[in-house]
């Protein structure tokens, strides 16, 4: 989102007058004071849609502004009537106070407050593993579901603390360097990758802040190991960054483990559909595929894949978390109880029928009452079995076992749109699938809104208020 004097710049004016001569640009005053505050108007009316919604789950994170002014930001994401997922930005608020855990749960909590959203109609926020959103979670009794990404990441770290790892990383590095700060070796890099016929790639360097972006870094290396080394071995002075073979070795040895997460960490951080579902069949595909030690890998590479899958199986092995991942997992139609535990499936079978029953119920009556006006009669009215004899609850537990006998969707297919066709079939499963299938998986929907925020905040606008931080922050993602 571009400053509002660019207005005032001869360039843009120039380039509006080529586009149509007789268009009159308006001022810098008309878009701060009348145009930018209608649109934020329009906007926040927009969002408000989320009131008329049954369930709702959030992602939050702290996003700390050039100036090292700290936003917590706070995103929701539901299934609207015609099931589409969709996300909104609630807030990027100044936080002056020390980020606590209590002084965290109340800004949280003020923010849904400040929308009319019911803590009750919350199904769950996920979040990073910071001690204090753990303890904010805790303190506001919310359902808190731990962000894969972070996990995984976690995983690859620890696996990485081998010291024959860190050597051959510490080498990629140095080796990534010595072409990073001078164009004369960039110049012969790209002669030798002709010579050799070699893709011409430029190598990698790694940021602590992007995902995998080690992996990507041994990985290029690895492709132009016999460029670099031809570069290097040609100057004196730089003959000694030449990897070794044993370097090589290891390098093989990660790349092998860990590169083929890479592309799980990615596909599962989009907002526009359904994640949570695929983790209990990703756990399952690591466990058994991905991450399965095989007997002609090298034993650096069975021990980097073992420590992963571990430190995965450790973290995703708590009540709370997995039975939340089970219910998500069976009422995706792709699915159903494939992935679940077969200990576990009757249990989580009468959880689902208890939620259909306490909350589905609710909001298909609701719903009614909405449509027909209630008779005096009807307050009165005592639950009691239908004229075939089957209670309210056995008639939820039929549509359960119906939808289980029903056929799985494609693994291709989004299960949202075969709920948008078979809802009518199982209206209380459907209500569940509503409830579970809008929690993200990861915390990444927040995470982009450190990047919109980082584009407004610029060295030029650092003294930008946090109010107008908020209210731009808000625009640029709801827009």
């Amino acid at each position: 989102m571009l400053p509002i004097n660019t207005v005032k710049n001869e360039g843009f004016k120039q380039l509006i007058k080529v586009m149509d001569p007789h268009y009159q640009l308006p001022g810098r005053k008309h878009f701060s004071q009348t145009a930018l505050p209608k649109l934020y108007r329009e906007c926040h009316e927009a969002v408000e849609e989320l009131q008329t919604v049954s369930f709702f789950a959030t992602t939050s994170n702290m996003w700390s502004s050039r100036t090292s002014e700290p936003y917590p930001s706070l995103t929701a994401h539901y299934i609207d009537q015609d099931w589409n997922l969709k996300s909104k930005c609630l807030q990027t608020a100044y936080l002056p106070d020390d980020h606590t855990g209590e002084v965290t749960a109340l800004g949280l909590s003020e923010a849904l407050a400040s929308w009319g959203l019911s803590e009750d109609k919350q199904v769950c926020i996920t979040t990073d593993s910071g001690t204090n959103i753990v303890k904010t979670t805790s303190l506001n009794n919310w359902t808190r579901l731990q962000c894969f990404r972070h996990r995984l990441h976690s995983g690859i770290e620890k696996a990485g603390k081998d010291k024959r790892v860190e050597r051959a990383v510490a080498v990629c590095k140095r080796v990534v360097a010595a072409f990073s700060f001078s164009w004369k070796k960039k110049r012969e890099l790209a002669a030798a990758q002709e010579e050799l016929h070699l893709p011409q790639h430029k190598l990698v360097t790694e940021s602590p802040t992007r995902w995998g972006s080690r992996q990507k870094m041994v990985g290029r290396v690895l492709e132009q190991h016999k460029a670099i080394s031809q570069v290097l071995s040609a100057d004196k002075k730089t003959r000694h960054l030449v990897p070794s073979w044993q370097d090589l070795d290891v390098l093989e040895s990660v790349h092998g483990a860990l590169n083929p997460l890479l592309e799980f960490t990615d596909s599962l951080s989009g907002e526009s559909y359904v994640s949570v579902s695929y983790l209990k069949p990703m756990l399952h595909l690591f466990r058994t595929q991905i991450l399965k030690p095989s007997e002609d890998e090298t034993q650096l590479t069975k021990d980097l894949k073992m420590t992963v899958m571990a430190y995965l199986d450790e973290k995703y092995n708590d009540q709370i978390t997995n039975e939340l991942l089970d219910v998500a997992t069976l009422v995706d139609p792709r699915f159903k109880v494939q992935y679940i535990n077969a200990e576990h499936v009757d249990a989580i079978k009468m959880r689902a029928v208890s939620e259909m029953f306490r909350h589905c119920s609710q909001t298909q009556r609701k719903q009614k009452m909405k449509k027909q006006r209630k008779s005096l009669g009807s307050f009165f009215k005592k639950s009691h079995p239908t004229s075939t004899g089957i209670t309210e609850k056995e008639t939820v537990e039929k549509e359960l076992e119906k939808y289980g006998l029903a056929p799985d969707a494609d693994s291709e297919m989004d299960p949202l749109e075969w709920w948008k066709i078979n809802d009518r079939s199982f209206p209380r499963v459907s209500c569940l699938a509503k409830h579970y299938l809008c929690i993200p998986a990861t915390s990444s929907p927040s995470e982009r809104v450190f990047s919109t925020g980082g584009n407004i905040v610029t060295c030029h606008r650092a003294a930008l208020k946090p109010e107008a931080v908020d209210r731009l922050v808000f625009l640029s993602r709801n827009l």
